[in-house]
C-alpha cells in the first residue's frame, strides 16, 4: 500500500527524507486521517527526478492512529529496499506475516481513508480501524507482471494499542502494496527479460527468435539485480506457454551476491549457483544472449555478459556474437518504407532517408498498375508482398522483383462489401501470412503457410467481436488485433499458440486476448514498434484522435504521447526504434521527425508501412 502525492503537502511528524546527489527533499505528511466518515484523498506531490532517493521516517512516540497509517501509506512509496521502515508501523506478528512483494495496486489517485466508526474519537479505546478507497488503474502481480484494472478498491486496515508501550500499531492489513498512479510511476520502471520462442525459429537463419516479456521493477532498488533474478525465475504465466529459458531449473544467482553492476569495460558478470556448472557452449551462448538483451534493456552500455558457476568462467558473449546466437525483433533495419499512392500502386522509399527519400514504383506486379490495390503488406526480407485487390475480395501474394507475375488470388472473400471482406495481411519473422475475413456469415482469422497453400483457420477462443486488424509481432508469438464490439473497436494481444494437427498443417490459436490500450475506445491504427511496445491511432471516449506508444501489458510508457493527427488512415512503425514514423491522413503522406511535428511528403497516399 502508499500513497500517491500532488501538489503542496501538509507537513506531519511522519516524514520521508530523499537524497540527491546535489541536495536533499523532504517528503512530507499528505493528508490529514479524518475520524469521522467522510472520505479525503491522499494528496500527492509532483513526480521527483530519478536520482532522488526518497527515504521514510520510524513512527514517532504516541503517534494517534491516522498518523501512524498515514506514515505507513507515506513509507510504501520510499526508496526502502525491505519495507523495514513500513514494518515499524505494524505489530511484530502482522511483520513477520506481510507480504508486499505478493502484488502491487495502482489507483487513479492515491488511496482514500476513512474511519470506520463515524463519530467516534481517536485514541480512546485499544482498537480503530480504516478504509482506504479508491479506483484501481492496474495490478501489478508477484511476478512483476502488469495488467491493467478498473473498479473500486475498498480494503480495511486496523490498529491496536500495545498493552505494554502504549503505541498504536497496526495489526491487520491488506497483503501486497497500494499507491496513487503518480507513485507507481515514480517509483517502478518498464523492462523487458528476454526467454526464446518454443514453437517458431527465424525464417532467415533458424535461429532461436528471442521474445521481450515486460515486467515492472523498483526503479533505485539496484534494478539490475531485480531483472537478473526475476530471469532466472522464469517467464511470466502469460507467456509461459510459448517461450522457453536456457537456463537450467533451479539455476540462480550464487549465494551471497548482492548485487550486480558492470565494469568499466562495459560487461557484466553474473555469478550462479551449481545448477549451471555442466552447461554446454551453446546453451551458455543461449543464456548469455538471454541475460544480455534482458541487461541492455535496461541499459543499453552493457555490450558483454560473462557467465560464471563453480569458481569459474562458464562463457562470455559480446553483442556483435549475440546476433549469431538468436535473432531479436527482425533481424535486419528495413531497407524500404512502402505507401500506396495516388493510383492505388505500391510504391517505396529509402527507409534510411526520412522524408529526403525519393518515391519510386516497387518492381513487380504490385508496381507496374496492373492491379489496384486497396492494402499491402511486404514480408519482412522484402522479396515477397501480399496485396488485397481494391474491392476487399481477392489476396494475391507476388515477389518484388521486375519478372514477378501476379498469378490467381490465394484467398477469397465472399463478404458483401469493402468492409465485410479482407483485412489488411501481416507476414510473421517465419514467412508466413496472416489476414482476417471480415464476412458476418463467416469470420475468420486465417494465416497461409509460407505466403500461400490451403488456408489453416486460427481458433480464437473467447474473442468477442469482430476483428478489422491484424498485426503479427517479429517473434512470432504475439498477435495485436483490433476488434470491434458494438461500434466500439479495442486494441487486444493475444499469445499465438502451434501444436501438431491433422495432416501436414499444424493447429494455430491465439489465446488469452487482453486489452493493450484500455483507454481508448476508437483504435484506427496499430503498429509494433519495438520487442514490446506499439505504436497506436485512437481517441477515447469524448476525446480527440491522438497518436500514442503503448506496452504490450497495457501499460503507458513515459513517452507515450506523440504529435496528434486527424483522420490518420495508416501509422508506419518498426520494431528497430531507430527508424523513423510514417502515416498516412486526409494530408497525404506524412513523416514524423525527431523531436518535431508531423511533415506532409506527397499529398497522394492512402496506407503507409514498414515491412511485416
Amino acid at each position: 500500500m502508499g500513497a500517491d502525492r500532488e501538489g503542496s503537502a501538509r507537513r506531519t511528524p511522519a516524514r520521508a527524507v530523499a537524497y540527491a546527489a546535489c541536495g536533499v527533499v523532504l517528503l512530507a505528511g499528505c493528508a490529514s486521517m479524518p475520524d469521522s466518515g467522510d472520505l479525503r484523498g491522499v494528496e500527492s506531490t509532483p513526480r521527483q527526478d530519478t536520482q532522488v532517493r526518497v527515504f521514510a521516517m520510524p513512527p514517532r512516540d504516541d503517534a494517534p492512529p491516522s498518523e501512524i497509517v498515514q506514515g505507513f501509506l507515506e513509507a510504501l512509496t520510499s526508496d526502502d529496499p525491505s519495507y523495514s521502515t513500513a514494518r515499524q508501523y505494524l505489530t511484530t506478528k502482522a511483520a513477520q506475516n506481510w507480504e508486499p512483494e505478493r502484488s502491487t495496486t495502482v489507483l487513479a489517485d492515491g488511496p482514500g481513508t476513512a474511519n470506520d466508526r463515524p463519530g467516534g474519537r481517536e485514541g480512546n479505546d485499544d482498537s480503530y480501524s480504516f478504509t482506504l478507497t479508491g479506483t484501481k488503474v492496474a495490478t501489478v502481480d508477484a511476478q512483476q507482471s502488469y495488467a491493467p484494472a478498473s473498479g473500486g478498491y475498498n480494503q480495511t486496515v486496523h490498529l491496536t494499542r500495545d498493552k505494554k508501550t502504549e503505541q498504536w500499531r497496526i495489526d491487520v492489513l491488506p497483503q501486497g502494496v497500494v499507491m496513487g498512479k503518480s507513485d507507481f510511476q515514480r517509483n517502478y520502471m518498464s523492462v523487458n527479460k528476454y526467454y526464446f520462442a518454443s514453437n517458431t525459429t527465424s525464417a532467415a537463419s533458424g535461429q532461436p527468435m528471442a521474445v521481450a516479456d515486460p515486467v515492472y521493477v523498483r526503479e533505485r532498488i539496484d534494478p539490475m539485480t531485480q531483472m537478473v533474478r526475476s530471469l532466472l525465475n522464469g517467464p511470466t504465466s502469460w507467456l509461459r506457454p510459448v517461450v522457453r529459458s536456457s537456463f537450467p531449473t533451479g539455476a540462480a544467482l550464487k549465494k551471497g551476491v548482492a548485487a550486480l553492476a558492470p565494469d568499466d569495460q562495459n560487461k557484466l558478470t553474473v555469478p550462479l549457483n551449481d545448477k549451471a556448472a555442466h552447461i554446454g557452449q551453446s546453451k551458455c551462448d543461449e543464456m548469455a544472449a538471454q541475460l544480455l538483451f534482458t541487461a541492455q534493456s535496461l541499459t543499453p552500455i552493457i555490450d558483454e555478459i560473462a557467465l560464471r558457476a563453480d569458481g569459474r568462467q562458464l562463457c562470455s558473449l559480446t553483442e556483435e556474437r549475440a546476433a549469431a546466437v538468436a535473432a531479436r525483433g527482425s533481424e535486419t533495419d528495413p531497407e524500404y518504407l512502402y505507401f500506396i499512392d495516388g493510383h492505388h500502386q505500391l510504391a517505396r522509399m529509402a527507409a534510411s532517408a526520412g522524408g529526403n527519400a525519393e518515391a519510386d514504383p516497387v518492381p513487380g506486379a504490385f508496381g507496374d498498375g496492373s492491379k489496384q490495390l486497396l492494402a499491402v503488406a511486404v514480408a519482412r526480407d522484402e522479396h515477397s508482398a501480399a496485396g488485397v485487390a481494391l474491392d476487399g475480395k481477392n489476396l494475391y501474394v507476388t515477389s518484388t522483383v521486375p519478372s514477378g507475375s501476379l498469378g490467381e488470388p490465394v484467398l477469397t472473400s465472399t463478404g458483401k462489401t469493402e468492409a465485410d471482406r479482407l483485412t489488411t495481411p501481416t507476414w510473421d519473422a517465419q514467412g508466413d501470412l496472416w489476414v482476417a475475413d471480415r464476412n458476418p456469415a463467416d469470420p475468420r482469422l486465417l494465416l497461409l503457410q509460407k505466403g500461400g497453400g490451403r488456408p489453416i483457420e486460427v481458433l480464437t477462443p473467447r474473442l468477442d467481436g469482430r476483428i478489422n486488424a491484424v498485426r503479427v509481432a517479429a517473434d512470432g508469438v504475439r498477435i495485436a488485433l483490433v476488434v470491434d464490439k458494438d461500434g466500439k473497436q479495442s486494441l487486444l494481444i493475444g499469445r499465438i499458440e502451434r501444436s501438431a494437427g491433422s495432416g501436414d498443417q499444424p493447429s494455430v490459436s491465439v489465446q488469452e486476448l487482453r486489452s493493450a490500450a484500455p483507454e481508448l475506445e476508437q483504435v484506427t491504427a496499430v503498429a509494433w514498434a519495438g520487442d514490446s511496445r506499439l505504436v497506436v491511432v485512437g481517441q477515447e471516449s469524448g476525446g480527440v484522435e491522438q497518436v500514442q506508444y503503448v506496452q504490450c501489458d497495457g501499460s503507458i510508457p513515459e513517452s507515450g504521447t506523440l504529435p496528434g493527427l486527424t483522420e490518420v488512415t495508416s501509422i508506419a512503425a518498426s520494431e528497430h526504434s531507430d527508424s523513423p514514423l510514417f502515416a498516412t491522413s486526409k494530408d497525404g503522406l506524412l513523416w514524423l521527425p525527431g523531436g518535431s511535428g508531423w511533415r506532409t511528403l506527397k499529398e497522394t497516399a492512402s496506407v503507409a508501412f514498414y515491412p511485416g
